[in-house]
């Protein structure tokens, strides 16, 4: 089969034949036909600090898929050949403390496809059944490429209640972007999203934003003035790790604002903890999806007329997915789509 192998430790990815993978007792096989370029995929093309010291190369990459099953192993009970499905990328245990408990997304022993297995940029990928989320009814199979980035939306969004809410979104990238459209159609008051990136910025405002805000130029503040704020916002999103970001959003936070922090820092933060203190203020740090209920949370939201399409702004045959890269490493785009059925 088709692949995009990262076969060793430096830069660089390469689109070879690599066998394809067999089924074992209790897993699903599916054939890919979209997959989502994610930033954890452009670290391990780069091979920097991070990706050298969490992917175990050599290794087909990428986490981001949609596809249709064509194998199904002994034990497979609620997944059948045919069905269109996602996949959880990270793989629990199953016997550690959170695992046993109902956590799953706190399991300490998770590996992640695409970083510590065999991942998703391939004519076939093989999963736990466990870890495969069928479209009941069907879907877009581009759509279904985001819903690993579309639950961390959603994960972060729904950490604390939006309803009436004034919201603020620090970082227009994908995520960003599918999370201000979360907390929308959930009924936040104001949705506001912050970036330095004009087409990013531009992007947020088409798809509805109440206020769009070039951080370069103008302050947080300055929103709260602009749409008659007087108490700072309710609830954050941090979904940039720029070192300036959190500091902004507690300065702009009102007494009892809740944070949920996606965004990983490249360096350390220094932040005002009195001011945390004394305004009582939650800082919440999501990682990866609810397994499953984010994924409960998603599929009810679509049905009930939530529209991300518009974040998926560029769409290439898997053969040229080193322009894909680069458009997603350009960050004049929103998400990036790869075709393997072409």
């Amino acid at each position: 089969m088709k692949a995009l192998w990262k076969p060793a430790a430096s830069p660089g990815l390469e689109l070879v034949e690599r066998p394809e993978p067999s089924t074992g007792a209790g897993e699903v096989k599916i054939r890919v036909l979209r997959t989502g370029i994610c930033g954890t995929d452009l670290h391990i093309e780069a091979w920097d600090d991070w990706a050298a010291s969490a992917v175990n190369a050599p290794l087909i990459v990428g986490h981001e898929f949609c596809g249709s099953v064509v194998e199904v192993g002994a034990g497979v009970r609620d997944v059948a050949v045919g069905d269109m499905v996602s996949g959880e990328g990270h793989i629990v245990c199953g016997t550690c403390r959170n695992c046993r408990a109902g956590r799953r997304h706190l399991c300490i022993r998770t590996q992640g496809i695409g970083v510590n297995r065999d991942g998703a940029f391939a004519e076939y990928v093989v999963l736990p059944e466990s870890n495969v989320w069928v479209h009941r009814g069907g879907i877009d199979p581009d759509l279904g490429a985001i819903f690993d980035p579309f639950g961390n939306a959603v994960h972060t969004a729904l950490s604390f209640p939006l309803v009436g809410e004034d919201v603020l979104i620090t970082g227009a990238g994908p995520i960003g972007l599918i999370a201000a459209e979360v907390a929308r159609h959930v009924g936040a008051r104001y949705v506001v999203i912050t970036d330095v990136s004009p087409y990013r910025l531009d992007l947020a405002r088409a798809m509805g934003v109440d206020l769009a805000l070039d951080v370069s130029t103008s302050s947080i503040a300055d929103a709260q003035r602009q749409l008659g704020m007087v108490e700072g916002f309710d609830v954050a999103l941090e979904m940039s790790g720029h070192p300036s970001a959190l500091p902004d959003v507690i300065a702009n936070l009102n007494h009892g604002g809740r944070i949920a922090m996606l965004g990983l820092p490249a360096q350390p933060i220094s932040i005002d903890w009195g001011r945390v203190v004394t305004h009582m203020i939650t800082i919440k740090g999501i990682y990866g999806r609810e397994m499953y209920e984010t994924w409960y949370a998603m599929s009810a939201m679509l049905r009930s007329g939530l529209d991300i399409g518009p974040v998926i702004t560029h769409r290439f045959a898997a053969a040229d997915w080193a322009e894909a890269f680069a458009t997603a490493r350009s960050g004049q785009c929103g998400k990036v789509v790869l075709d393997w059925s072409v």
